[in-house]
């Protein structure tokens, strides 16, 4: 469940929630599913999907949903989740693991403080700021 009084960010997704959500926590050292809810009989979502799912990938909390099909948008790369790496591996093992299947939007490169900084796309659609400080 998320916190009363606390802000998250709510990825929704068109039938990939569960799939995303577990590479997510695998991916992160702290990663981890706290609740899971899927739609049942009745309920105004595809039976068996994701209805919530929230989760914690370092401190931060995440909620996730499967919206149907007809009614699902797009993710857009305006808007993206940011991640300070605490090394050039991690910053390398999770360029590479979102890159597979995504798109590669800018970078790895330097710039100012950072001796990497990247913007890429997953598979699920979700852009991720990758930066690694000097």
């Amino acid at each position: 469940m998320l916190d009363q009084n606390q802000i998250s960010t709510f990825l929704t997704f068109s039938g990939q929630a569960e799939e995303a959500v577990k590479f997510y926590v695998d991916l992160f050292d702290e990663g981890k599913i706290i609740s899971t809810r899927y739609f049942e009989e009745g309920e105004p979502g595809e039976v068996g999907k994701i209805y919530t799912m929230v989760f914690e990938l370092g401190n931060q909390k995440f909620a996730a949903l499967d919206m149907e099909k007809k009614y699902a948008v797009d993710f857009s790369w305006a808007t993206s989740i940011f991640v300070e790496t605490k090394n050039e591996a991690e910053f390398d093992r999770l360029f590479e693991a979102f890159k597979e299947d995504g798109h590669v939007m800018m970078g790895p490169e330097a710039m100012g403080i950072y001796s990497k900084v990247t913007w890429v796309t997953d598979r699920f659609g979700v852009t991720w700021q990758l930066v690694c400080e000097k």
